[in-house]
């Protein structure tokens, strides 16, 4: 079969699909306007896409011979499920591997804006530091305080519990009970406004649907507490980018660190003149393994679903009902 994938990824998924399928990898390292991935998919069984592809209808429907796709991320709101479905095509992604890496991040944003570590970076290399100041760069600790856990499912389960080292009190919403969370930290599930008023560390860690779209936005960063820190590595549109602009300047709150953005890849000017906000390029799966592990997973649904059977990480399980 011929297997079209948007852009290049580790080698260990590429010789995975390359031992059993023709494969065309899209040569520039760059993201493929939409016209060009219609023009890759529509001879082809098999696609192989990253998070910034847009498949929607008119992809889909472009390629009559397609079998299966494979979203190289955990998050899917670049495909059009619906369209999918009604193909009979089954769409999968690559949750588990990326869970302790995407925490880690998490944590290393909360205190790159806590401890003022990028400020600090540039202050030095600016050569403006002259020695020792009782009120040089002051920021806030992080043990003893209360940790804010939006989305409590893979990734917010496993940022929560490196809490621990901490001695934190943690708090989560979340749809579902987390017996986890609750067993190992004694944490509380509660309602989005308590967690909001009460904590000093809010992370974000839910996917991007109708429901999670501008989840916080204006009111939501006013019931925050003046100190507090906001950090998201789940998706930009998470967050209504004006009005955190807006709080960060009028310091509703004390900073946030960001992964992702509203409109990626494009980031607000104004945003990039902050001191108060840490950022970086959609980089918190960016290690060596998890990367690699990625490419594996991604390179093995698609070939399980080529052959007609059901890939392990499929998320419209419904294709295979008759």
């Amino acid at each position: 079969m011929r297997i079209f994938v948007t852009r290049r990824i580790p080698e260990p998924g590429i010789q995975m699909l390359e031992r059993y399928h023709d494969v065309e990898v899209n040569p520039e390292n760059r993201v493929l306007t939409k016209e060009e991935i219609i023009k890759g998919v529509r001879d082809k069984d098999g696609l192989l896409c990253l998070l910034t592809d847009p498949i929607d209808e008119e992809v889909i429907n472009s390629a009559s011979r397609l079998k299966m796709i494979a979203n190289y991320a955990v998050g899917y709101d670049n495909i059009d499920i619906k369209t999918a479905t009604e193909r009979r095509i089954p769409v999968s992604n690559t949750p588990g591997v990326l869970t302790d890496t995407t925490a880690e991040m998490a944590w290393a944003l909360l205190f790159a804006v806590t401890r003022r570590i990028v400020e600090g970076d540039r202050f030095c290399r600016g050569d403006k530091f002259k020695g020792w100041d009782p009120m040089l760069m002051l920021g806030h600790d992080v043990s003893g305080k209360t940790l804010g856990v939006i989305g409590a499912g893979r990734i917010g389960t496993s940022f929560a519990l490196k809490s621990k080292g901490f001695s934190m009190k943690v708090l989560y919403n979340s749809r579902h009970r987390n017996d986890i969370l609750e067993e190992k930290l004694d944490a509380r599930k509660v309602s989005l406004e308590e967690l909001l008023k009460e904590s000093d560390f809010i992370s974000l860690h839910v996917p991007l649907t109708s429901d999670t779209y501008h989840l916080i936005g204006e009111k939501e960063l006013k019931m925050m507490k003046e100190n507090a820190i906001l950090i998201n590595t789940s998706r930009g549109a998470v967050i209504e980018e004006e009005a955190l602009i807006k709080a960060l300047k009028k310091h509703w709150i004390w900073g946030a660190g960001l992964d992702v953005y509203e409109h990626e890849p494009s980031i607000p000017r104004e945003l990039k003149k902050l001191d108060n906000v840490v950022l970086q390029p959609h980089s918190a799966s960016a290690t060596f393994e998890t990367r690699s592990k990625m490419a594996e997973v991604a390179a093995r649904n698609l070939l399980i679903g080529l052959k007609g059977e059901h890939p392990p990480n499929c998320v419209n399980p419904e294709v295979f009902k008759d």
